[in-house]
């Protein structure tokens, strides 16, 4: 049976589902070819493993696509405090701004529009709470994601660019 993108729910992850989503998390971001592995930047992966611990910042959410079977087919890490944000770069001092990272769709459920129904729940978040501007950032290997970006209205900010190590990051801001 083909799963339909109207069959998953997008809305707050539940404490008992972090580990669900942190193992999601490693699993799509060590298959992106191109993108460091676990033994390039452990610290990172023990980030995305334990993803639940940034929602111990109160303007930190995590957000998930839901199945009615329960199944998570994408989540994404949302900041409505551009302090939280744990990016290098520029990206935390950005004032009115939200942003958010680490979207991930599971394999089984690419090509539904998870993605971009969890971008768009992240954009209409930012501007429910007033925000003047989005900040998100991606990677080369996530090249796929950037035309969604930018057909949402994202623009590319090399302001906001960094090295994560050998990894070059580049931002990306909407006006919300």
């Amino acid at each position: 049976m083909k799963k339909e993108p109207h069959n998953y729910l997008i809305r707050n992850a539940q404490k008992e589902e972090f580990k669900q989503v942190g193992a999601l998390l490693v699993k799509v971001y060590s298959n992106l070819h191109g993108f460091p592995k676990l033994d390039e930047q452990p610290n990172y992966y023990k980030m995305l493993e334990n993803v639940g611990d940034l929602t111990n910042n109160p303007t930190t959410e995590i957000i998930v696509a839901v199945s009615k079977q329960n199944h998570i087919g994408g989540a994404v890490v949302y900041f409505n405090d551009m302090k939280s944000y744990g990016s290098g770069g520029t990206a935390t001092k950005e004032l009115n701004a939200c942003g958010f990272r680490l979207l991930a769709v599971d394999d089984s459920t690419r090509g539904l529009g998870l993605g971009k129904q969890l971008t768009q729940y992240c954009i209409n978040k930012g501007k429910e709470s007033m925000r003047n501007t989005m900040v998100i950032h991606t990677t080369n290997a996530m090249k796929l994601a950037w035309g969604m970006y930018e057909r949402l209205g994202f623009q590319r900010a090399t302001d906001l660019d960094f090295m994560q190590g050998d990894l070059p990051v580049f931002g990306f801001r909407l006006k919300l």
